[in-house]
């Protein structure tokens, strides 16, 4: 399934500027360096709401998942992926049939650019 269409806004237009670029991001603090998930609006590790962002190696694994079935559309697989670098994210995975995913499996951004939207990173099976 097609990922949807995403615009930006002042929040988030740093985060589409590397996508656009095929670049996941994600946050680093400033006072302790701990590594944070894109959406995140203070340090997990210790609470400073000093951070900026940083590039993310892309790669990662699954931790958990669902498979969204909609009438008339291909089953969907949404999970949340824990990135090399520590944060969890939400993403779509594609490029694998529904009943293939697992936990542990292995995975790579890659990015999906909708018509008239933002590039959104998905991920597809590293092998």
């Amino acid at each position: 399934m097609p990922v949807g269409t995403v615009h930006r806004d002042a929040a988030t237009a740093e985060f589409f500027d590397g996508t656009a670029r095929g670049e996941l991001l994600i946050r680093r603090c400033e006072e302790c360096r701990g590594p944070a998930a894109p959406q995140a609006r203070t340090c997990p590790h210790c609470g400073s709401p000093a951070l900026s962002w940083a590039p993310a190696a892309g790669t990662g694994q699954v931790v958990s998942w669902s498979v969204v079935h909609a009438k008339g559309a291909p089953p969907t697989v949404v999970a949340i992926v824990e990135l090399d670098e520590e944060p969890w994210i939400q993403v779509q995975i594609n490029g694998v049939a529904p009943e293939e995913v697992h936990g542990g499996m292995r995975v790579r951004v890659a990015f999906e650019r909708p018509e008239g939207g933002e590039a959104i990173p998905v991920f597809r099976p590293a092998n």
